[in-house]
């Protein structure tokens, strides 16, 4: 059948019959490769739980699609006015068909697609089936707002139950308890707490349980005496200056003043005892300074000081007594201070320094150079995780305290990794104990979920409602937790893939299909980590795949990591954070870190996602209606 000329697009546009030809040829190939993933499918059906297993062929319906560079082709469509294909994550397949379908109208002739194997997932359908996925996964839908509120518990919730109560009510719709630190009482204590404020406001809220995962982390430092210091302060109302407070203790006691001040200096407690208000101290400080201290107020557990001299004092410095200012006499036999406290000293790097991993968790310390300034020996830390000591190479990159301190491997033996420090601030850089190290190019051997995982998988699984399965790496490690799981009778629990490294990345389509054994899974976007390992300048167009991939699998998102962190800390957000906050609306779930701030946090992040939901649902943008120009058309 030929359709008249007057309904085929006018020369004017620029298309002809050959070109419709063209496009209608692509976009059959495309189509083609699509059908042809379903024989993977076929091989996976059997391991997938029911309710994915039309979110399985989608998801591989889109990898299909995007493994094609099909920016001329949405070109060319979108100037005929038809989809490109731009939105159409959650119904691939059905997308295509529409575009063909109206293609082959424009040339005049029908349209087949009955060469499929399973029905078409539509448009509602896909929508229908992310938003299945998010309430089994993060609960029912909050009043007003689609995206979840997530919020990271400090360790006072488990004590603070009014915390929860003002959480729950300014917007917190899940709670994310750390699993690498607390224990299982404190964490038994927060969620009692949270299911009684549960029933005082009458809201709902999931528990998430983190796994720790493998410590990839530096280890101890040694530990170094430091000076006892202070300072007084300018005076900015008198424009004078304001004398620092010294504690005065006796030496073994509690160094804890009554109020705050700004040193405590331990003394011999009979020498103490025999001081009075108005005596002078006098001694000369680390720096070869004489310094004076006089005594001002007698309290419980010891006597108050003031200077107005800065100082460093170390332990065992002479101190004499002047009590008549006008002779200088002496009237107390000199003393000396006790042992000042000791602390780790972190390790200063440059660029172009060595700094060496060890297997065994000796304390750590800086490089040690002669008097000429030669190098004798560089600078070392323990590495908590074995597994880099066999599976690292040589030429691989290296992120230290998150990526703060970058470097190359050198070398590698079974007992040491030797770096070659390449990314550092001028001034240098301070490498503490307990700091991330990341391993970007590094293939390591190491299952995700480890043995302190497995001891507290019972505990989880009895009182959560989610477990998060820290730096995942490959459908193993999602097949283990599961398998664990289902030995604990845990089959309820939804599971959250972190997102956290590069490897993760890379095999993002093997962990869904993984986690779709279950009934209930999402992903979580772990930026912090994330970044570090894919590099920041790639960190917006890595979450922006994640998030489309995950629409295609009709998997809920996590947005996590720094999300008005400012706000959260210090009470003021920065404009940074709030656009931010505000892109996060795409996801089906922000996590907040926690802070002193963090109840102000809730309730901003609550205000955000509301207003922006009006203008934002996934990928879309809503053309909701604009009254903020109204007076000046």
């Amino acid at each position: 059948m030929t359709i008249p000329q007057e309904q085929t697009p006018s020369s004017d546009s620029g298309w002809d019959r050959d070109q419709l030809e063209t496009l209608i040829d692509e976009l059959v190939a495309i189509r083609r490769e699509m059908l042809e993933s379903e024989k993977r499918y076929q091989k996976l059906e059997p391991r997938l739980f029911e309710t994915h297993r039309d979110s399985a062929r989608n998801l591989l319906h889109y990898l299909a699609l995007r493994r094609h560079d099909i920016r001329q082709l949405q070109s060319r469509l979108a100037s005929l006015g038809l989809s490109s294909l731009g939105r159409s994550e959650s119904h691939v397949l059905d997308s295509l068909n529409a575009v063909l379908k109206i293609l082959h109208h424009l040339v005049g002739r029908p349209w087949q697609s009955g060469d499929m194997r399973y029905p078409v997932l539509r448009y509602e359908q896909g929508r229908r089936l992310l938003e299945r996925h998010t309430q089994l996964l993060l609960g029912p839908e909050p009043p007003q707002r689609r995206v979840r509120i997530m919020v990271t518990m400090p360790s006072e919730a488990a004590d603070d139950a009014n915390l929860m109560r003002e959480l729950l009510a300014n917007g917190m719709d899940c709670i994310r308890i750390n699993c690498a630190h607390d224990s299982p009482e404190v964490w038994q204590r927060m969620i009692d707490n949270l299911r009684r404020a549960e029933q005082e406001t009458g809201r709902c809220c999931r528990v998430l349980a983190d796994l720790p995962g493998p410590k990839l982390r530096t280890g101890p430092l040694a530990e170094t005496p430091q000076p006892i210091r202070w300072r007084p302060r300018p005076d900015r109302v008198n424009r004078g200056m304001i004398p620092a407070r010294v504690w005065l203790y006796p030496i073994g006691g509690d160094p804890s003043p009554p109020m705050a001040g700004d040193a405590a200096l331990p003394v011999p407690e009979e020498w103490l005892d025999s001081l009075l208000v108005g005596d002078r101290i006098e001694m000369v400080d680390a720096l070869g300074t004489p310094v004076s201290l006089d005594v001002v107020e007698e309290a419980s557990g010891g006597k108050w000081a003031i200077s107005y001299q800065r100082a460093q004092i170390d332990s065992g410095t002479p101190l004499t007594v002047r009590r008549d200012q006008e002779t200088g006499e002496s009237v107390l036999p000199d003393a000396r201070t006790g042992e000042v406290p000791t602390a780790a000293k972190p390790i200063l790097l440059f660029e172009g320094d060595t700094l060496i991993l060890t297997r065994e968790q000796v304390p750590g310390s800086n490089a040690v150079y002669d008097a000429e300034g030669r190098l004798l020996a560089p600078a070392h830390i323990g590495c908590t995780l074995p597994e880099v000591f066999t599976d690292a190479r040589p030429g691989e990159r290296i992120w230290l305290d998150d990526g703060k301190i970058g470097g190359v491997i050198l070398s590698v033996t079974p007992e040491e990794v030797a770096v070659r420090i390449t990314h550092a601030r001028i001034k240098g850089e301070k490498l503490r104990a307990e700091k991330g190290i990341n391993l970007p190019d590094s293939r390591l051997r190491t299952p995700s979920l480890t043995e302190y995982d497995r001891e507290i998988l019972p505990f989880i699984a009895q009182n959560a409602d989610l477990v998060g399965l820290s730096f995942v790496q490959s459908g193993e490690d999602v097949d283990a937790l599961e398998d664990r799981l289902i030995e604990l009778g845990g089959t309820r629990l939804g599971i959250v893939l972190k997102i956290e490294t590069q490897r993760a990345f890379e095999r993002l389509p093997e962990l869904m299909l993984s986690a779709m054994r279950t009934d209930c899974a999402g992903m979580m976007i772990a930026r912090g980590d994330l970044a570090v390992e894919c590099g920041y300048e790639r960190l917006a167009e890595v979450q922006e795949e994640i998030l489309w991939i995950c629409e295609a699998a009709h998997m809920p998102v996590i947005w996590a990591t720094q999300v008005l962190e400012s706000l959260a800390q210090s009470g003021m957000p920065s404009r940074a954070e709030i656009t931010d906050a505000a892109m996060a609306v795409r996801a089906e779930c922000v996590m907040l870190n926690k802070g002193p701030h963090i109840v102000d946090a809730v309730r901003t992040l609550d205000d955000i996602l509301r207003r922006m939901q009006t203008h934002q649902q996934k990928k879309v943008s809503l053309l909701r209606q604009l009254r903020a120009w109204e007076q000046n058309l």
